[in-house]
């Protein structure tokens, strides 16, 4: 497929290494690069309630609490019916990459982990899913090179990619970690630089008390684990742990020497935070296939595809 406004740009390090590779965004380069806001993190846990949509079952427990955005991690469980999207090439010029056509595995899937951006989207609830999971059974999707299989058949198994709140439910019950933001948070508004409605920093209301913290966006093309050490300094974090966080990265490689050459991806943060000896961040993504790749991403080798939304909480001491 033709890469879309300009397409990739593979560049040399000083050092001859491979720098991050970019991509030609369809808008403008905007300023700042690292959109930030501090804010106050209180921690929460509660089970998302079977039956309801994915949106209704994180929405509820979250405002019974007053909170209009939060950084959630989900484990266990399950959904059904179950619907997800995977990162694509862009169909035009008009955006750098797209989404696949919906999946919506028969026996819907049992959730392995996730992380939620939630937040706000014209003044409603809404947010943003990356998961990882089991499907119970086989599906037809277009699979290049399957030749032992029948023509675009995939078997059950371990995928990865970005869940579609409304159109998924919660079949079993989901345990919860959250932290729900005050003061600030995440609000989806349009962004002239990909043509895409992202979710970004916006002042928001919340109950008071909770840890100091920064609700942060990466915006395309810049270094996140840079961007991370960058947020702390401007915000006098000496110590901070990455709650939650979701994104995209450009044809990722990790430290371990895995990775994969797909120019877009849908990632969640594992692990992940800043010190003294600087930041250190561990991910799990989709690639264009809906497989998983999970690994260390190191300083200076992969730049950002569309955004990351994270969030940093002060460590005390």
């Amino acid at each position: 497929m033709t890469q879309a406004a300009g397409g990739m740009h593979p560049e040399r390090s000083q050092r001859g290494r491979a720098a991050p590779r970019h991509l030609e965004q369809p808008g403008p380069r905007l300023e700042p690069r690292l959109d930030s806001l501090p804010a106050r993190v209180t921690p929460l846990e509660f089970t998302l309630e079977p039956g309801l949509t994915l949106l209704e079952a994180v929405a509820r427990p979250l405002r019974a609490a007053g909170f209009a955005s939060a950084a959630l991690e989900l484990r266990g469980g399950g959904f059904g019916p179950f619907a997800y999207v995977l990162p694509a090439h862009a169909p035009d010029a008009t955006h750098v990459a797209w989404y696949s056509a919906t999946h919506q595995p028969p026996g819907g899937a049992r959730l392995e982990r996730a992380c939620i951006t939630f937040g706000q989207r014209e003044g409603v609830p809404w947010l943003h899913c990356h998961a990882i999971w089991q499907e119970a059974s086989g599906r037809r999707r277009a699979l290049p090179g399957a030749v032992d299989r029948p023509p675009g058949y995939e078997a059950a198994g371990r995928r990865a990619g970005h869940v579609l709140p409304e159109e998924t439910v919660v079949a079993a019950p989901v345990a919860v970690r959250a932290w729900g933001l005050s003061g600030a948070g995440f609000a989806v508004r349009a962004d002239a630089e990909t043509n895409f409605s992202i979710f970004q920093p916006a002042a928001m209301p919340g109950p008071a008390g909770g840890s100091r913290a920064v609700v942060l966006r990466v915006r395309p093309n810049e270094d996140v684990v840079a961007a991370l050490e960058a947020a702390c300094r401007a915000h006098g974090l000496a110590r901070a742990v990455l709650r939650g966080g979701v994104g995209s990265l450009v044809s990722p490689r990790f430290a371990e020497g895995t990775g994969t050459g797909d120019i877009a991806t849908e990632l969640l943060v594992t692990a992940g935070g800043v010190g003294p000896e600087g930041a250190h961040l561990a991910v799990a993504l989709a690639d264009m296939r809906g497989e998983v790749h999970a690994g260390t991403v190191p300083r200076g080798g992969n730049a950002v595809c569309i955004t990351c939304e994270l969030v940093l909480e002060e460590v005390p001491g």
